[in-house]
């Protein structure tokens, strides 16, 4: 698998340098055209009417300074168009810059301001970019067709910064994910740090196969490209609502009180929660009424039972801050264990394990 991934990122870095290289020969042919074909043609027809002129000697040494020369003056005659074409780009930087910071300070209070104030910089720059081409081409109708192949070709080349940045600009007006928000994208888990053009930073979280099983902070930041907003699932954790359902599994003997132990476990959770959910079940349920997804909510802790092979499982299901999961499954999980352990409740609760049965080898013919 490694190994197909390599030959594949080969493959794609070979066809972006391709046709990057397709795109630069486009734009020099478009900057200082191509030979004269008619005026060599002329130039040898001439030599041959000679009859002085060595055949292969004087060719041979007038075609080296004839390009040359022909070079030079193509360029001191361009010379002029680049000065005004560099000089529109100048301009056109100093204005973009400005409409930049204008915007920024006008829409400050506006989470989307950096968004519209990069799209508006980068049609002022484009529009500068593609009037300077026009000047040095002297053709508009060139221009159109050689700056069309050239651009075909970029994008092709340059797919993941572009992909990149059409997922920092979606993001910025959906809205998606913001600084501080406890977000999952792809494998990468944890609460955001910074949101770049091209790259999102976020401060790593645990969870199954990590170094810290929970959904605690790790200490590592992971930077991960803006294309995965484009590619993968975004789940956020604290976008409009910072709680989460989360549950606690309690494993009891089939041979215990199945009713009077999910009444001690419900007593229990709630002397934890006490009214904590009450505030967060109704903020979610106007959410869900917003959305006319309104369905009853439960403003206490909920006990759910279903059978397992050999015991029975008690699911604690209860509400609470997105990042405080793994402190109340603690809380809870400690104040259960030293309830069931009280002389009441002893042949009542019984602890419930799963059982595996192990089977050796099948008997061979003819042994005793």
């Amino acid at each position: 698998e490694n190994l197909e991934r390599g030959a594949r990122s080969r493959l794609r870095r070979f066809r972006q340098g391709t046709l990057l290289a397709v795109a630069l020969t486009g734009f020099l042919l478009l900057i200082f055209g191509v030979p004269d074909v008619a005026a060599q043609d002329s130039g040898q027809e001439a030599a041959q009417a000679d009859p002085t002129t060595l055949p292969g000697v004087a060719d041979e040494d007038t075609t080296g300074v004839r390009t040359v020369t022909d070079l030079l003056r193509g360029f001191y005659a361009l010379l002029p168009r680049l000065l005004i074409a560099v000089g529109l780009i100048v301009a056109a930087v100093i204005a973009a810059n400005l409409i930049h910071w204008l915007l920024r300070r006008s829409l400050r209070g506006w989470e989307r301001a950096d968004a519209v104030a990069a799209l508006v910089r980068i049609v002022v720059l484009l529009v500068a970019i593609g009037a300077g081409l026009s000047v040095i081409a002297g053709d508009a109708r060139a221009l159109v067709g050689s700056v069309g192949l050239a651009g075909l070709a970029l994008s092709w080349a340059l797919q993941t910064p572009i992909e990149s940045f059409t997922g920092w600009l979606l993001n910025s007006f959906r809205g998606y994910y913001r600084v501080g928000d406890r977000i999952e994208v792809g494998e990468v888990f944890g609460d955001v740090y910074q949101i770049d053009v091209l790259t999102t930073t976020v401060w790593e979280a645990g969870g199954p196969g990590k170094a810290v099983a929970g959904a605690q902070a790790t200490g590592a930041m992971v930077t991960f490209p803006n294309w995965e907003v484009l590619r993968s699932n975004i789940i956020n954790y604290t976008r409009e609502f910072p709680y989460v359902w989360d549950e606690v599994h309690i494993g009891v003997d089939n041979a215990s009180d199945l009713r009077y132990a999910g009444d001690v476990f419900r007593r229990v959770a709630q002397a934890v929660f006490g009214d904590r959910m009450e505030q967060p079940a109704e903020e979610y349920r106007q959410l869900l009424q917003r959305a006319r997804l309104g369905f009853d909510i439960a403003e206490n802790p909920q006990i759910f039972v279903s059978p397992e092979e050999s015991y029975t499982n008690f699911t604690i299901r209860y509400l609470v801050h997105a990042r405080q999961r793994r402190r109340w499954a603690s809380e809870l999980v400690l104040a259960i264990s030293e309830e069931t352990k009280k002389p009441e409740h002893r042949g009542k609760i019984i602890d419930g394990y799963p059982v595996r049965v192990l089977q050796g080898p099948p008997a061979k013919a003819g042994d005793a």
